[in-house]
């Protein structure tokens, strides 16, 4: 079962969000919380798996409330909600912390997939988020280091398809469809492939396959 926690200062944006999560056998949302600080505080109380995170609320925003629920004991997974792709937030928030971003306008298929996800320790990375937040990154650093030339150049033609394809922002099954191959199969590629290019989470990768030019 995956606990998670709301924060967001929107009631109807809290309840839709709970309806969504309500209707999955194996998540439980355990609290809802107004702003970041409320948030901080039910996190203490119930140890969550996932926090879904709004980054614009009132007194502590999502920014600040994220960096203080990574530095708790238990930390749980932050999922970054946003209502726009280019929000110029979203990028501190990976700094933070972030574990994944999501469109608060997503299909309740995808809330309740990237759910799961980060939940298990993996970043999600909307596509309409993707592209945005990656130029950003470009804009600021365009070169690769030599470290990562060489592990660049270490790469298969494999690996750097599937490193492409990630910073598209595909999730497993989308890639799955698109190389013929089981979910399950690339989970375990795509983790082997983080660790061959020592990236903690997907959304690192995906920003490594930005600035190395990789088109999936």
């Amino acid at each position: 079962m995956v606990s998670v926690i709301i924060a967001d200062d929107s009631e109807i944006v809290r309840r839709g969000l709970g309806d969504i999560l309500a209707s999955a056998a194996d998540v439980h949302v355990v609290g809802q919380a107004w702003d970041g600080r409320s948030a901080v505080d039910m996190a203490r109380r119930t140890s969550p798996d996932v926090a879904l995170m709004d980054i614009r609320m009132p007194g502590m925003d999502g920014l600040t409330a994220t960096r203080e629920l990574r530095a708790l004991p238990v930390p749980p997974a932050i999922l970054i909600l946003t209502s726009f792709g280019g929000d110029a937030y979203v990028d501190e928030a990976l700094r933070a912390g972030a574990h994944g971003f999501l469109l608060k306008d997503s299909p309740p298929e995808e809330l309740l997939r990237a759910v799961r996800h980060v939940a298990r320790g993996h970043g999600v990375l909307d596509p309409v988020v993707a592209g945005p937040l990656l130029e950003r990154f470009a804009e600021r650093d365009t070169l690769l280091t030599d470290q990562e030339q060489r592990i660049l150049d270490s790469l298969s033609d494999k690996d750097r398809r599937l490193l492409a394809l990630i910073g598209r922002g595909l999730a497993n099954a989308e890639i799955g469809e698109l190389t013929h191959a089981s979910e399950g199969t690339v989970k375990n590629q795509v983790s082997r492939l983080l660790r061959k290019i020592g990236a903690e989470n997907r959304v690192r990768a995906a920003r490594f396959a930005y600035r190395a030019g990789l088109e999936g």
